[in-house]
């Protein structure tokens, strides 16, 4: 005997005690859908007949229960429950949670239930408890539906046996149906639009053959149609369009959810007292000269409507009115209210009409909610939802949403057929340009950042990051970072090659090149490091890129900032000058024609050094440098005059001769990242990676790719613009391996910082996962200034060999993880917030504790 249940509902187990609820329960559900109030009894009092623990008792499970239907989860109830009284809160939980409450009840004889009891030494109640049950359960059994029961059956101990539970997904349930989809406002009787429209999706529209009235259409290629409803009212032909409509959801190349002015009509077509206005004169007199059985027709498709439907793996919703997060792929009659009307506050506007809540604005949703209702002048995203209705019967336009290409497909109303009493909404701002969601995103929800947040990348899965980390990245966006509108990206620290064994080295290439050809990586790329700061430009082609984009209107073309999001140039107008300057060069270059954008993300480095670290040179290494200096001059000085004198001091004298020597390698290494910058002409930018264009992160490009197409741009602009010299390198090739390291040591005898090799994809998972994006190998002088003049001194090398790798590379991956998902999510026109988790996670994750000197 098979019984459905709504594949997420409340289900109550009614019976006595002895009835064999539990039982049942384990038979037929999973042991984490069942909530046992003898259970919870024990948890709260460590006794689970504890009548005296019973409030304690239900208050925990109901809270439980509520969780559990937050998230989408059928839940079983296994209580006595055969008290209205006792039923009411958890009849009120499912309203909550917009799930159907479902009542099983066990009508099991009272000497079956007074057996079982005996049996079980922990029933210590008398006999009259299980008689009472019985009958105060009998009493209220015909009235569960009026409780708000939805599915109510009553099980005899005949049947019990035979009992399995269907479980019937809901009829909004369409999570299978992953599309392509063509989602179509709002309509209103504009059939000739419609068919328009249509033709234009590649549809093909034809009466039908039989020459019955009614339309054959045939639509693209594995394509269907979904109506966001209002198919009816104030224009010329509602029954042209209701025709249209069903024949296509018949023949299974469309869906339809219902409108406010459907479910109107079918009311009146019933014969209810309803009002006629807002265009239900004009329906009425259309179907007046249809048959009878056009307007039964036209009530039961209407009747059949889902309230909404969540397609594409729940990616995807389409509502009339749109729906919060918590209602999607829930039933209950206040999804379909809000389903079809919304929510509004109870007052009315000057016009006369409803003055209704912008759900959408605080909308957190993962899915994408496409929806109409509302008119507004052009169809805009905000927070991952699309009104699709952009006033076609008013004379604006017939708008379709091709997902998931995310595409805008329109075309124009042939006239006015009615005058909106509201004038329309839409992206119109004073700021002139924005779009709805830049003109949001004008004011960030510090909720959006604070706490310990869990960032799902696509890269590396989750990304954790802690409170304590995220107060501190807080602390430093708030008080110092740029304009957000422009921080889309915050790069990854880098990882240094394994520590080397060859004598005198602390890194070595060779450590880099065995790393990666471990992991099955074929080819790298290896990339001279240049002697500057990581920086990140962000440059926009014109003003009016700079505010369609990114939602700047304060006539900045573009910013330059740092690792932690840092404005780079203190001076706004060298940095003014210096964007024009990129800017030119892509211009020049036919980069904005190439790569069909006005704006672009550049990833790279800014020298000299010292134009960012100018403290960091002058306190701490130059005043090592100085002080060092000036106490071994004259030390070395003293030894020498003892040597002289014939003191048996000579290997003091050499050893301290060695540590000046060390000195003034370390003074002239830090130099050579000094040069004073008076004007632009003094700075350098050296691009290595094309980050983002419009619409597209570049992260599937290799990085050979990303160097020659910046090197063409660099070579408009020399003066400015350095490309990147590199290598590639097969790592199956001995020779070309050792012509790798004779590089390095090129680069590095000549004073040169070193280079970072990178898999020549831009992100490559190895034997256990995501491979590091890139690994420095730094030359012995470098390192002299990091790790101190006298670090190559053999007792100090082999301490400094003991480093660990593990941490830093860790923060390698997560920061690289987040960069790239934050692009990606810009790319995809994504709201500043969600770009911002992964860009505030970068910095957050920045505080945690690593030496510095990796």
């Amino acid at each position: 005997m098979k019984l459905t249940i709504p594949e997420l509902s409340l289900v109550l187990l009614i019976g006595p005690s002895g009835a064999g609820k539990s039982t049942f329960a384990r038979r037929h559900f999973k042991p984490t859908e069942v909530l046992s109030s003898d259970t919870y009894r024990g948890i709260v009092s460590d006794d689970e007949n504890s009548m005296e623990a019973t409030k304690d008792a239900f208050e925990t499970l109901r809270f439980v229960a509520a969780k559990r239907l937050a998230r989408g989860l059928l839940t079983v109830i296994d209580a006595t429950s055969v008290q209205p009284e006792a039923r009411k809160p958890l009849v009120e939980l499912a309203r909550e949670f917009h799930v159907l409450p479902v009542a099983v009840v066990l009508d099991v004889p009272e000497k079956t239930c007074q057996e079982r009891n005996r049996q079980r030494p922990d029933r210590a109640f008398g006999a009259h408890v299980v008689r009472n049950q019985l009958q105060q359960m009998h009493r209220s059994l015909r009235g569960l539906e009026r409780e708000g029961f939805r599915h109510v059956h009553v099980l005899k101990p005949e049947v019990l046996e035979a009992i399995e539970f269907v479980r019937q997904p809901l009829w909004n349930n369409r999570k299978h149906e992953h599309g392509p989809f063509d989602i179509i406002g709002d309509v209103h009787g504009c059939r000739e639009e419609l068919e328009a429209l249509l033709g234009k999706l590649g549809y093909e529209v034809r009466p039908r053959a039989d020459g019955t009235p009614g339309f054959d259409v045939r639509p693209p290629e594995g394509r269907k149609a979904i109506f966001v409803g209002d198919l009816v009212d104030r224009g010329p032909d509602t029954p042209g369009v209701l025709r249209l409509v069903m024949d296509m959801v018949a023949a299974g190349s469309a869906l339809c959810v219902p409108g406010n002015h459907e479910v109107k009509l079918m009311r009146k077509l019933r014969g209810r007292d309803v009002k006629v206005s807002h265009g239900l004169a004009q329906s009425l007199e259309q179907l007046e000269r249809e048959p009878p059985e056009f307007h039964k027709a036209v009530v039961d498709f209407i009747d059949g409507l889902v309230s909404h439907y969540v397609l594409d793996e729940g990616r995807l919703v389409v509502a009339h009115a749109g729906l919060k997060a918590s209602m999607q792929g829930r039933g209950s009659g206040r999804v379909r209210e809000f389903a079809l009307y919304g929510e509004t506050t109870g007052e009315t506007d000057e016009f006369g009409l409803p003055v209704r809540f912008n759900w959408a604005a605080e909308y957190r949703g993962k899915a994408a909610v496409v929806y109409g209702h509302t008119p507004v002048l052009e169809a805009d995203w905000l927070n991952n939802t699309l009104c699709v209705d952009t006033g076609c019967v008013y004379g604006g336009k017939l708008t379709a949403l091709r997902y998931p290409e995310r595409e805008l497909v329109s075309v124009p109303a042939a006239r006015a057929y009615a005058e909106s009493i509201r004038p329309l909404g839409g992206a119109v701002t004073p700021g002139g340009g924005l779009s709805a969601q830049q003109v949001h995103d004008d004011l960030l929800d510090i909720d959006d950042v604070r706490g310990k947040r869990v960032v799902t990348t696509r890269l590396s899965q989750n990304v954790t990051v802690r409170e304590e980390n995220a107060t501190a990245a807080l602390e430093a966006m708030s008080r110092f970072a740029i304009d957000p509108k422009w921080l889309i990206y915050l790069p990854p620290t880098m990882s240094p090659s394994e520590t080397s064994k060859a004598p005198g080295y602390l890194e070595h290439p060779a450590e880099a090149f065995a790393y990666y050809r471990k992991e099955g990586v074929a080819k790298v790329v290896c990339e001279e490091k240049h002697m500057g700061s990581r920086a990140v430009v962000v440059v926009a082609r014109d003003e009016a890129a700079a505010r369609r984009r990114f939602g700047v209107t304060t006539g900045e073309l573009g910013v330059c900032y740092t690792r932690t999001g840092r404005r780079f140039f203190s001076d706004t107008g060298l940095e003014a000058a210096f964007l024009e300057r990129v800017r030119a060069a892509l211009t020049a270059s036919g980069f904005w024609e190439a790569h069909q954008t006005d704006w672009a993300c550049l990833d790279g480095e800014l020298m000299p050094w010292s134009f960012k670290a100018q403290e960091l040179l002058r306190d701490q290494y130059a005043s090592v440098g100085a002080a060092s200096r000036a106490a071994l001059t004259d030390v070395v000085s003293v030894l020498e005059q003892a040597v002289g004198r014939g003191l048996e001091v000579g290997a003091l004298a050499a050893r301290f001769g060695e540590k000046a020597r060390s000195v003034e390698r370390y003074v002239e290494a830090y130099r050579r990242y000094c040069w004073p910058v008076h004007s632009l002409e003094d700075v350098r930018f050296a691009p290595f990676h094309l980050l983002a264009t419009e619409g597209v992160a570049h992260m599937d490009k290799d990085h050979v790719w990303h160097m020659e197409t910046l090197a063409r741009v660099c070579q408009v602009d020399a003066t400015l613009l350095v490309a990147t010299p590199f290598r590639v390198v097969a790592l199956e090739d001995e020779a070309a391996v050792a012509e790798g390291v004779r590089w390095w040591e090129e680069l590095t005898a000549r004073g040169g910082e070193g280079m970072v090799v990178k898999p020549l994809d831009f992100a490559v998972r190895g034997r256990k996962g995501l491979l590091q994006p890139a690994i420095k190998s730094r030359g012995p002088e470098y390192l002299r200034i990091i790790y101190g003049p006298e670090y190559t001194a053999p007792a100090n090398l082999e301490r400094l060999r003991q480093r660990g790798l593990s941490t830093k590379r860790s923060l390698s991956l997560r920061e690289f993880a987040l960069g790239v998902e934050g692009l990606e999510r810009f790319a995809r026109g994504e709201p500043l917030r969600r770009v911002h988790e992964c860009v505030f996670g970068v910095l957050a994750l920045e505080s945690e504790p690593v030496d510095p000197r990796l």
